[in-house]
C-alpha cells in the first residue's frame, strides 16, 4: 500500500518554511530534551544542505533558476535570514559551513531583476552589526566574516557599515592574535575599502582624520609585521585610485604621514619596503609639497638616495625602476 501514497515533492518554498520553522524551534527550545532537540538539529541540517544543493546544483543536476528565485523570494519573505544568523552558533561545523555558502548565494539571486537580499538588509541593518561582532567569537568569526563579505556587495550595504560604529572595531580585529581570524577582519575590511569606489571616496573624505589616525597608529605602526604589509600595501591601493585623489593629496601633505612610511621603507622585509616606496613616491611627486615635507626630505637627502639606490626588487620590473630613477632625480634637485 506505501507505494500508492508516495508523498508529494517539496518545493523549494517548502524547505525554507520547514527550515524556518526547525530555526525557530532550535531558538526558543535549546534547552529542551536532549533527544528531541537532537533530532530537530538533524532536521535541520538536513535542511540547510537541501537548500544549499537547490541554490549550487550537485553532482546530478545545475541549480535550476526558477527554483533559485522561488527559494530567494520565501527566504526573505521572513526572517529566515535573522534566524539563521542567529542561530549558527548552535549548528555543527558542517552546517555552519553550508548555512554560509547558502546565504553568500543569495545575496546575488535576483527575483524579477531585484537583489531582494540588498532590500530585505536595507530594512535589517542591524544584522550587519551582528556579523561584524562575530569577530570577537573564535566559534563563528570565520563564518559570520565570509557572510559579511558577500552583504557588503550590495553598495547601500556597505555604505552603512562605513558610516557605522563598526569600522572602528575593525581596527582590533585585524590585531586579533587568532591568525585566522585577523586575515579574515583584514580581508573584509580591505573589501570594504576598495569595493565601491564612490562609496569609498565619499567615506575617506568625511572621515579623513579619525580613519588615517586609527589606520596609521594601530596599522602601519603595528608590531605584527602581517598587518604592517597588509597595511601599507592597502594604503597603496587605496591612494593611487583616482576616485581617492583628493584623499591622497591630503595624505601626502603630511609630514607625519612621510615619517611613517620613511620608516616603513628602512624595513628588513623587501615586500613592506617595496610597498611603502609605492606610497612615499606619491609625496615626492607631489607639485605642491608643503614646506615641511621638502624641509624633511632635504635633510634626509643623503640617506634617502642611498637606500633608493640599494633599493632592487627580486624581479626585474621596468615600471618599478622607472619610478625609483624619477623619485631619485626629483630629491636630488630639492
Amino acid at each position: 500500500m506505501k507505494g500508492l501514497f508516495k508523498s508529494k515533492p517539496r518545493t523549494p518554498a517548502d524547505v525554507v518554511r520547514q527550515m524556518r520553522d526547525l530555526l525557530i524551534y532550535v531558538d526558543l527550545n535549546w534547552n529542551s530534551q536532549e533527544a528531541k532537540r537532537e533530532e530537530k538539529m538533524a532536521e535541520l541540517n538536513k535542511n540547510i544542505r537541501e537548500m544549499k544543493s537547490i541554490l549550487y546544483g550537485n553532482s546530478e543536476a545545475e541549480p535550476l533558476s526558477e527554483a533559485c528565485a522561488q527559494l530567494t523570494q520565501e527566504f526573505f519573505k521572513g526572517n529566515t535570514l535573522r534566524l539563521l544568523i542567529v542561530c549558527l552558533p548552535k549548528l555543527n561545523l558542517e552546517a555552519r559551513k553550508d548555512a554560509t555558502q547558502v546565504v553568500a548565494n543569495l545575496q546575488r539571486q535576483q527575483v524579477h531583476s531585484r537583489l531582494i537580499a540588498s532590500d530585505y538588509l536595507e530594512a535589517n541593518k542591524d544584522l550587519l552589526d551582528l556579523l561584524v561582532s562575530g569577530y570577537e567569537n573564535m566559534d563563528i568569526a570565520l563564518h559570520y566574516g565570509a557572510m559579511l563579505r558577500e552583504c557588503i556587495r550590495h553598495q547601500s550595504i556597505a555604505r552603512y557599515v562605513l558610516e557605522s560604529e563598526n569600522m572602528r572595531k575593525f581596527f582590533n580585529s585585524i590585531q586579533l592574535p587568532n591568525f585566522d581570524i585577523a586575515s579574515d577582519a583584514s580581508a573584509t575590511f580591505k573589501e570594504l575599502l576598495t569595493r565601491h569606489k564612490s562609496t569609498v571616496a565619499e567615506f575617506l573624505s568625511k572621515n579623513y582624520d579619525w580613519f588615517f589616525k586609527e589606520f596609521n597608529s594601530k596599522l602601519l605602526e603595528s608590531p605584527n609585521y602581517i598587518t604592517r604589509r597588509q597595511a601599507v600595501k592597502l594604503l597603496g591601493d587605496t591612494l593611487l585610485d583616482r576616485s581617492n585623489s583628493a584623499v591622497m593629496v591630503r595624505y601626502v601633505s603630511s609630514k607625519d604621514n612621510l615619517m611613517i612610511l620613511m620608516n616603513l621603507l628602512r624595513e628588513t622585509s623587501k615586500n613592506i619596503q617595496i610597498e611603502a616606496f609605492h606610497v612615499f613616491k606619491l609625496f615626492v611627486a607631489n607639485q605642491n609639497k608643503p614646506q615641511e615635507i621638502v624641509s624633511i626630505l632635504v635633510t634626509n637627502r643623503n640617506k634617502l638616495l642611498r637606500l633608493l639606490s640599494d633599493f632592487k626588487t627580486d624581479k626585474e620590473d621596468e615600471q618599478f625602476e622607472a619610478d625609483k630613477a624619477q623619485v631619485i632625480k626629483e630629491i636630488a634637485a630639492l
